[in-house]
């Protein structure tokens, strides 16, 4: 079964809006066996909602559109896609009463603006939003069949799993699913991984590999196609395995594993802990750290040392090594990582010292250069990169750089096999 997207509003085209729906929306549908073919990003205009909608549905008759649901003067999508079906707009008593309610629980009055939320096209099952006051709506007719949801992420993310899918399930769609999974790598660029990935798409056929690459990772999306729910993951368990084979010590989770998870993971089951002391990066690593939930059992804390005199005090990094060296450079490097252990009571520390830019570069030392240091039960190394980019993408290159590190080195202790 293929759907059609059609995302609505003005600040998605002026760039205001990152459309995130869209993904969540493909992401929910391919376990029911359905498939997103095209999408389409229009402005506030019922004209404009019309005219995508129609030809979206001349060509798949299946189509979920999101946003324009809510109170205001450009929440029109209801009103346009019920001119499209021709069919008007009802007053239900149900959904006024149950967005008065849901007002009062707040303590507040439902606006009349809100009466509007109430209409719903004639023959539309309401879709009930149990996280947000704009309703869903599925409207089946003679064009076809359109699925009606708020813009709100949240909103559209839940009446996707609890209302939509289900639905969707019942019309037959699931029967061969389009199953994923992704493998995830630091620490070598798309160009090396494709290398070592040589024939593999023979290999795993008939599944389908892509590469997703971010600023400071690459993931390798597979994919089952229109196979059973367990010939699809037996077939991804087998691809799987053949490309972390070939993606080796650089491949570090799959699907939603988060590198500085991972990282907490090894130390955890290691019987260590964690200590950052960080000046470039201005306190990231410690935010990817701490953003985990649990990490206080393995993560001390952190120093951002980001001027000179913080690296002394705070640090022990001494002033002589500082003036003859630079703040950026290997010794400072090992001697901020050692610093940091030694303060906090860590077994492991890292350390990162670098020129994010756009100023400070030297012919010596040219804007992207970084020094990592790591400390792993009283021994201490250092790792030097230039990374690419802007200050942003120096600094979050910088960061996953030092996690991966870390990680690696942690595999490396423990006698790992990847």
């Amino acid at each position: 079964m293929d759907f059609e997207i059609v995302a609505i509003g003005n600040e998605l085209l002026l760039g205001f809006t990152v459309d995130s729906n869209s993904a969540d929306i493909g992401l929910a549908l391919a376990p029911a066996g359905a498939r997103v073919v095209r999408r389409t990003t229009v402005g506030d205009t019922p004209a404009e909602i019309r005219r995508a909608v129609s030809e979206a549905l001349q060509r798949t008759r299946h189509v979920i559109t999101t946003g324009g649901l809510g109170p205001t003067k450009d929440d029109i999508t209801k009103k346009a896609i019920a001119e499209l079906f021709g069919v008007p707009l009802d007053f239900d008593d149900d959904v006024w009463q149950f967005l008065v309610d849901r007002y009062a629980r707040l303590i507040r009055r439902s606006p009349d603006s809100n009466r509007c939320q109430a209409e719903v096209p004639r023959g539309a099952t309401v879709l009930t939003n149990r996280w947000g006051s704009a309703p869903g709506l599925w409207l089946e007719g003679e064009p076809g069949l359109v699925v009606m949801l708020p813009g709100v992420p949240q909103e559209m993310r839940n009446l996707m799993a609890h209302e939509v899918v289900p639905r969707v399930r019942r019309l037959g769609a699931a029967d061969a699913v389009i199953a994923s999974r992704v493998l995830r790598t630091a620490g070598i660029g798309e160009s090396s991984l494709a290398e070592r990935m040589g024939n593999i798409e023979d290999v795993i056929a008939p599944v389908t590999l892509a590469f997703l690459p971010g600023e400071a990772w690459v993931d390798l999306r597979l994919t089952a196609w229109k196979h059973s729910a367990d010939d699809g993951q037996a077939l991804l368990d087998r691809a799987a395995q053949a490309v972390r084979e070939r993606a080796g010590e650089f491949c570090f989770g799959q699907d939603d594993d988060d590198l500085a998870g991972v990282l907490l993971e090894h130390a955890r089951r290691a019987g260590m802990t964690l200590a950052v002391a960080e000046s470039c990066t201005g306190g990231q690593v410690g935010q990817r750290l701490s953003a985990i939930p649990g990490s206080s059992d393995v993560f001390r804390g952190g120093v951002i040392a980001y001027h000179d005199d913080v690296k002394h005090s705070l640090l022990g990094v001494p002033r002589e090594m500082l003036e003859r060296e630079g703040a950026v450079s290997e010794p400072v490097a090992r001697a901020m990582a050692q610093g940091v252990a030694d303060r906090l009571g860590a077994d492991l520390a890292i350390s990162i010292t670098g020129i994010a830019g756009p100023d400070g570069g030297t012919d010596d030392k040219p804007v992207g250069t970084v020094w990592h240091g790591y400390h792993i039960a009283g021994s201490t190394g250092t790792r030097h990169r230039v990374y690419p980019g802007d200050r942003h993408g120096v600094r979050t290159r910088a960061t996953m750089g030092a996690l991966f590190g870390m990680l690696r080195r942690l595999r490396a202790a423990s006698g790992e096999a990847v």
